[in-house]
């Protein structure tokens, strides 16, 4: 989707021990290291050790940062929703719900300053920025004249995506291909610590993470993780099914912007259909509350 965002840092080593392939490959068994503790839900392992490469403090200012910029331009052009707006209101409900149930999954999470905000925009499109900034766009909300249902399955798909950290992930995978020197060094003396400075150099490049794409990977493991975030806040999961058959039709002519290079398929929908049994009894537990 949309969404997400982060990155970093370089620092003051000369002679680094791992060269980029070893590196990856370093990193890529640590990612795939399982977790310990099970769980009830969807199953989507810990998240990628990539992102120990990029600050997450750094990540958070850089995509604050940019939402203020975003929600200043809107605002300019009187697209911003004032608070009031029924939409606004609706989304926030929503969000109210699903955010308590996101802070488990990510230990920042708990002291992020959640927002979301509604901009007019025929774009249909929706993103949870790093930090928990949320935006939607009417686009979304009118052109597939979504139920709260499928609300909540976009918006804890977004969440998922900053939750998951997969905009942080894409800048370390980043670093690490493109053999930063430094980088290897710290790594091999601390055992993946990071120096503080390692990251100047990429955070300096003022990663776009309004615009941001994300793997077929990222874009599945989102997907299972908002629809388990919208279970437990008591929205039909089943709406998984119905979002991405509205989202197909969408995509006739030309891919919305929300559907990133990823667009909506059978295979996205009988992956949700798969694991609905892993979800349903969540979300009947929270019907009943």
């Amino acid at each position: 989707m949309t969404i997400g965002s982060e990155r970093k840092h370089a620092g003051g080593f000369t002679r680094p021990i791992f060269g980029p392939a070893l590196l990856v490959g370093a990193l890529a068994l640590s990612a795939a290291a399982p977790s310990a503790l099970a769980r009830e839900g969807v199953d989507v392992g810990g998240n990628s050790a990539f992102t120990k490469l990029v600050p997450a403090e750094e990540v958070e200012r850089s995509a604050s940062k940019q939402y203020l910029q975003l929600l200043s331009q809107a605002d300019e052009k009187r697209a911003l929703a004032p608070k009031d707006n029924a939409q606004l209101q609706r989304l926030r409900g929503i969000a109210q719900k699903i955010i308590p149930f996101a802070l488990d999954w990510n230990p920042r999470a708990r002291g992020w300053q959640w927002e979301v905000n509604l901009i007019g925009s025929s774009q249909i499109n929706a993103f949870c920025m790093p930090g928990g900034k949320i935006v939607f766009y009417t686009g979304i909300l009118e052109k597939l004249q979504l139920s709260d249902d499928e609300v909540a399955m976009v918006m804890g798909h977004e969440i998922a995506h900053a939750l998951r950290e997969h905009a942080r992930e894409r800048m370390g995978k980043s670093a690490a291909t493109h053999g930063i020197a430094r980088l290897a060094g710290a790594l091999a003396s601390s055992y993946f610590g990071i120096d503080s400075r390692i990251t100047d150099g990429i955070a300096s490049g003022g990663a776009n993470l309004l615009t941001l794409e994300f793997s077929r990977d990222d874009e599945s493991e989102a997907d299972l993780v908002g629809m388990e975030l919208a279970a437990r806040a008591g929205y039909n999961p089943r709406a998984g099914v119905t979002l991405w058959q509205k989202m197909g039709a969408a995509n006739k002519n030309a891919p919305p912007q929300w559907l990133s290079t990823h667009p909506a398929g059978t295979r996205r929908i009988a992956d949700i259909e798969a694991n609905l049994p892993k979800v349903m009894q969540l979300f009947e537990r929270a019907r009943a509350r």
